[in-house]
């Protein structure tokens, strides 16, 4: 960070604040609103507080890696604009004005991580280079994904708003490693857009024309800076999709004999989509997944660990080896590291947010019964895409991960889904015990503009 960060910052965060306070009464309703600004805040916190934190604490990182890319491709418009824009459009091979930068710029090979460059050399243009308030760009785009997500969640369940704010916003890992000039904040913004735009396309049916766009935008974010999550949200999705209309169908005889129609066609889906998706693709090709995550176990436990490393067997892709370390995975991705196995106070921080996930699913699972609690998961599709989802990208992470460290940044797509998915049976459990007046909205037509991406 520079001495122009100090003086940019706050008049930028100004501008940020004046465009949220003026969009705010378009995109909120009574439910809602009292979030926006706090959610938005949180995000400018995590924002920040990542790039002081990789600076002066971990003494550089990935996200100052992806800056200095930045400040290359800035420097090259002061030089020549033709030659900045083709650095910025990522010009494939690059002619001769382009050699003395690409030279500088090891990344500019790396579709996923140019991606970020690209997205921040944008942003770039607009604030001097400056590293603060790109981050602060990055938050902002984050957010409007963030807060589609959180609206979708409302308007399938809104007698849950508060604690639904709570999954989506609050969680200190989310806003935190969710916020920066980071893959994940571009990440965790394009899986909000892309579920929304599912949610809206395919099962409200209406808005299409914007959810399509948004969806489709959130899907190509995800699919050119880390399409694994995308893999692990597809089939899900696709099951959801189904669900839903299969529950729209009257009779209940041709509901119970088209439900596992509906269950092949999504799983099969998914699996097309997956091996469509990656075929050829060196680090992400299904077949190779197996040898891949192989060489990311070993390097992330034995190189990156710093004494968090954990060990849950060895996984080579078939699947035998699956079922073996799937249910590790599960556990170790949604319920560790245990507060004995922190180590410092990022690990304490996921510690703590591990066991309130330990208690919010025994307590839960306690008060249904075991049998009930699958009940309700299975005869409501929300909770079934969400929870399904959570288990496939748990799986995912905990095998490729092998250290808390990078875990803990890894998994904060799946965290809002999966407390989100216990808040709603939680309600739902409630209103069965003792049914609560639905909380009605100041003007129901606001239901459907409550996006800041709509």
């Amino acid at each position: 960070m520079e001495l122009k960060d100090l003086f940019l910052t706050p008049l930028y965060l100004g501008i940020f604040y004046a465009i949220a306070f003026a969009v705010r009464k378009r995109f909120t309703n009574s439910l809602t609103r009292k979030y926006f600004i706090p959610a938005l805040s949180l995000k400018f916190l995590g924002a920040i507080g990542l790039g002081l934190i990789y600076q002066f604490y971990y003494g550089g990182g990935d996200t100052f890696n992806y800056f200095f890319h930045t400040k290359v491709i800035y420097g090259a418009f002061g030089d020549s604009f033709s030659t900045g824009l083709k650095l910025l459009t990522s010009q494939h091979p690059p002619d001769a004005d382009m050699l003395r930068y690409t030279g500088q710029m090891y990344w500019y090979d790396a579709p996923t991580e140019y991606t970020v460059i690209q997205v921040a050399s944008f942003f770039a243009l607009f604030c001097f280079d400056t590293y603060t308030v790109i981050a602060l760009c990055f938050a902002f785009t984050s957010f409007c994904g963030v807060w589609a997500m959180y609206v979708t969640f409302v308007k399938l369940y809104p007698t849950a708003y508060k604690k639904l704010a709570i999954a989506v916003f609050f969680l200190p890992s989310v806003f935190f490693w969710g916020s920066g000039l980071m893959k994940d904040s571009l990440c965790l913004g394009a899986l909000g857009w892309a579920f929304y735009g599912f949610y809206h396309v395919f099962i409200d049916k209406k808005n299409i024309f914007t959810a399509a766009v948004l969806g489709g935008l959130g899907v190509y974010i995800l699919l050119s800076v880390k399409v694994y999550i995308l893999l692990s949200f597809l089939p899900p999705a696709l099951l959801w999709i189904f669900n839903e209309n299969n529950q729209r169908i009257k009779s209940a005889t041709t509901r119970m004999l088209l439900k596992p129609l509906f269950l092949i066609l999504g799983l099969g889906a998914g699996y097309v989509g997956a091996t469509g998706l990656t075929a050829g693709d060196e680090k992400y090709d299904v077949e190779k997944i197996g040898e891949r995550t192989k060489i990311n176990q070993q390097y992330l436990t034995h190189y990156v660990a710093n004494g968090s490393a954990y060990n849950i067997g060895d996984f080579d892709g078939s699947m035998g080896s699956l079922v073996k370390v799937g249910p590790q995975a599960i556990v170790v991705s949604l319920y560790r590291p245990f507060l004995f196995e922190a180590r410092n106070p990022i690990m304490l921080l996921s510690a703590l947010e591990a066991t309130l996930f330990i208690w919010l699913t025994v307590s839960l699972f306690y008060r249904t019964g075991l049998l009930k609690g699958f009940q309700l998961i299975l005869g409501k599709p929300i909770l079934t895409f969400s929870f399904l989802f959570s288990i496939i990208f748990a799986i995912g992470v905990g095998i490729n991960s092998g250290n808390f460290g990078t875990l803990v940044r890894y998994k904060i797509p799946l965290m809002p889904f999966y407390l989100a998915a216990l808040y709603i049976m939680q309600a739902m459990a409630s209103a069965k015990k003792a049914p609560a007046r639905r909380p009605q909205l100041n003007n129901p037509r606001k239901l459907r503009r409550l996006a800041t991406t709509e």
